[in-house]
């Protein structure tokens, strides 16, 4: 399907959703919610919509009917943002990576390497006006933020053994959309490859990528863990999603369903969030007992040689995400006892 061609079928679903969304305070009908994401049911990710349809259609006691849409079956990383600004699907829960394409740059600061020392520091960024304040920046484009989710630590995972920052020199290595990521793969002479999340699996198989990061959780459900001999436990980075609304359709809302709502994202996220741990331990014991795969984890002193050439990324990155952003996350690091260098 061609762009243009996309984009006119986008369009007729935006204008028959905002038909449907409009008027759900003077229609008996269910309201409908198209929730799409491009990760396995079974993902942390996976089990925190369920729970969402779950409890959003009991708590509007079927007022609200949550469709979920997994694994990419509506749209590709690539198209689902646009998609629910055009209203053709009503919920997201994009990685945090996504909103730098869109404009909204400042989201990729979750990119930087070791930037939360600790989920205790994460927890203050997400849950505090930090978090909050980068909610606002996408409600000029048509977006309303109602939570964070956690997936977890990223691992590294290659044809061959990733423990020094030399072994990563010359692999092709396939990341999200995201000028920080890009650069955090330069800084270890690698080369950056952008890829839809739907394409990795083929693309390791097939020799067009190296490797990749990722959490267990994904690796495993992907099963890239087949197609990858080594993987490396390095918490070398972050991964985390943003749920995401449809600005006009949630505020078409009845305020009493968005009440609703927002009681079920709530108990959602709390769910999703402390789910998240044991999903990425059980898939790394998955993939350790599966003998397909060698797992590694880094030793004190080579953490720190990657951390060593790493943290200059904060630096050169400053500029796009925002210094004081940066900042405002070393605070609550120190805030937390951690000082960063």
């Amino acid at each position: 399907m061609t762009i243009i061609t996309m984009r006119a079928a986008l369009t007729a679903c935006a204008f028959a959703t905002l038909g449907l969304s409009a008027t759900p305070a003077l229609s008996q009908q269910s309201i409908v919610i198209k929730f799409s994401h491009v990760v396995a049911n079974d993902t942390p990710k996976g089990k925190g919509a369920e729970r969402f349809k779950e409890l959003a259609e009991k708590a509007t006691n079927g007022r609200v009917k949550v469709e979920v849409y997994p694994n990419s079956t509506l749209y590709k990383d690539k198209e689902e943002l646009e998609a629910l600004q055009l209203g053709s699907v009503q919920m997201l829960a994009p990685s945090l990576a996504k909103f730098g394409p869109l404009g909204a740059k400042e989201f990729e600061v979750f990119d930087l390497p070791y930037i939360f020392p600790n989920k205790a520091v994460l927890k203050r960024v997400t849950e505090g006006p930090v978090g909050q304040g980068l909610f606002q920046k996408l409600e000029s484009r048509g977006i309303k933020g109602l939570a964070y989710w956690d997936n977890g630590m990223k691992v590294m995972t290659a044809n061959r053994p990733l423990h020094k920052v030399s072994d990563f020199r010359a692999l092709k290595m396939r990341i999200q959309s995201s000028k920080v990521l890009d650069e955090q793969f330069r800084a270890l002479k690698a080369n950056p490859q952008v890829l839809a999340f739907s394409e990795v699996y083929q693309a390791m198989q097939t020799g067009v990528v190296d490797g990749s990061e990722n959490t267990p959780s994904n690796v495993y459900t992907q099963k890239m863990h087949e197609v990858q001999s080594n993987l490396t436990v390095s918490d070398h980075g972050y991964i985390g999603y943003a749920v995401i609304v449809n600005k006009k359709f949630w505020e078409a809302l009845p305020a009493d369903v968005r009440t609703q709502l927002e009681a079920a994202m709530k108990e959602a996220t709390v769910y999703a969030n402390t789910i998240a741990q044991k999903e990425n331990d059980d898939a790394l014991a998955a993939i350790k007992a599966s003998g397909k795969t060698k797992v590694y984890t880094l030793s004190e002193d080579e953490k720190a040689e990657w951390r060593r050439a790493l943290l200059p990324v904060h630096k050169s990155m400053a500029s796009r995400v925002g210094q004081d952003l940066i900042d405002a996350i070393y605070k609550e690091s120190e805030a937390a006892g951690v000082k960063m260098n």
